[in-house]
């Protein structure tokens, strides 16, 4: 497991096929996923397959990210920038368990991963998109300073593309 970042009260470390319960109750619940266009996973080994399956790290040089809370040492969720296959930028995303939420842990992380993007990837643009009904990720990604672009349409659902340049 390879440590990528560290804040006041989290690490943010890759993910890993041990973290595949984690990452199945995560997207157990139908509030976590409700904006995403998500499936929950099956059960703990479709998880476990898409971790061992998980390419990112090794293609691009960064991915989703693994988020530990620094006082339980508890997977609370992920952060972390994805490039986009359509749109060739960088996207930020987060998912927590709902049990966190409001607590500033997404704010938190994707900061660090916004100044990990710039600093350490030189990476130029960073994207995020989010449903328009999902206030709550669109209010992070404006705390960490994201402008709205535009608005989509995401599988026949209005949607937002927030973004921040270098």
């Amino acid at each position: 497991m390879k440590q990528i970042l560290e804040t006041n009260r989290l690490i943010l470390r890759e993910l890993h096929p041990g973290d595949a319960k984690s990452f199945y109750d995560l997207n157990s619940n139908p509030n976590v996923i409700k904006y995403t266009g998500n499936a929950a996973f099956k059960n703990v080994e479709e998880a476990k397959e898409f971790l061992e399956n998980y390419r990112d790290y090794r293609l691009n040089g960064y991915g989703r990210w693994a988020v530990i809370e620094k006082s339980t040492e508890k997977f609370i969720g992920w952060c972390g920038l994805k490039l986009g296959k359509m749109e060739n930028e960088a996207d930020i995303g987060f998912r927590f368990f709902e049990e966190v939420w409001n607590k500033g842990y997404a704010t938190e992380s994707a900061v660090a991963c916004i100044q990990y993007g710039f600093e350490n990837l030189k990476l130029k643009r960073i994207i995020g998109r989010a449903m328009k009904e999902n206030i709550g990720s669109i209010k992070v990604l404006e705390k960490i300073g994201l402008k709205h672009e535009k608005d989509i349409d995401f599988d026949g659902k209005e949607a937002v593309v927030y973004a921040i340049e270098r």
